[in-house]
């Protein structure tokens, strides 16, 4: 399975455990992954850092149904919606989990610790107000899906006409990225109980398509000789990216979005 954003684990596991699918001890070892711990500061009620079990507990407490995913990048504040504090630090981190069901976000802070050749992981999830709207550039799952699909045939023409993706690794990214359309059965890995199978086809889709690209950007320059030629390699990959992140967030944010969708 290929990497997936902190938030993106902590979005699922913890809509999981709300939702009763899984329990405590599961969901936080799902989100925990392979770092050594994961703590919540700025916990209404608490002075001090806290352990996930504890935090998804107050979480419920305080109202909070369900959790969305934002991947905000320069000029693009995907999944956000503000105050300009937390959509700051969700940029500055890359990431954030926005609560549905009361004013709270949270983005982590990740730290290295321990002597060289035994460094571990440890990240802080701080809580910050956010503002209640609707999240920012958020598709629905289908409108995800039928962006990947486009984006990465015309990328993928694109760079092989700039002779950047006719062999190699990012060939067989763009082979692995089209299979994963059809292999729903597989993709289910990459979400957490309780997620639909089109929203775990999307995530490994844009998982693939963001590995495309992030292959034939550090491809050196390729068959991309020109400063002109170059620029549009740029331009073919700038959209790609963009439209694999939107799916990401899709596919994370689709259970409260179906449950948004059957309380009106």
């Amino acid at each position: 399975m290929l990497s997936e954003p902190r938030s993106g684990r902590l979005a699922a596991w913890g809509n999981a455990l709300l939702a009763g699918i899984v329990s405590p001890d599961d969901a936080v070892l799902a989100i925990v992954g392979d770092d050594a711990v994961h703590r919540v500061q700025g916990l209404p009620g608490e002075s001090a850092p806290v352990g996930l079990t504890l935090a998804l507990g107050r979480l419920r407490a305080l109202g909070v149904t369900g959790l969305r995913v934002a991947l905000p990048a320069p000029g693009h504040p995907l999944g956000l919606s503000g105050p300009p504090e937390f959509n700051a630090r969700a940029l500055d981190a890359g990431e954030a989990v926005v609560c549905h069901g009361a004013a709270v976000g949270l983005v982590p802070e990740v730290y290295g610790a321990g002597p060289a050749g035994d460094v571990h992981v440890e990240v802080v999830w701080h809580v910050l107000p956010v503002r209640e709207a609707p999240p920012a550039d958020v598709p629905s799952l289908g409108e995800a899906e039928r962006e990947l699909a486009e984006a990465l045939r015309e990328a993928t023409e694109v760079l092989s006409r700039l002779d950047v993706a006719g062999s190699g690794p990012v060939a067989e990214a763009a082979i692995d990225a089209y299979r994963a359309r059809a292999e729903g059965a597989r993709g289910r890995e990459v979400l957490a109980p309780g997620y639909p199978p089109r929203a775990a086809r999307v995530l490994e889709l844009a998982q693939r398509v963001g590995l495309l690209v992030s292959l034939a950007a550090g491809n050196g320059h390729g068959g991309a000789v020109s400063a002109s030629e170059m620029g549009a390699r740029a331009a073919a990959l700038r959209p790609v990216e963009r439209t694999a992140r939107r799916a990401r967030v899709a596919a994370y944010n689709s259970v409260v979005e179906e449950r948004e969708k059957g309380a009106r």
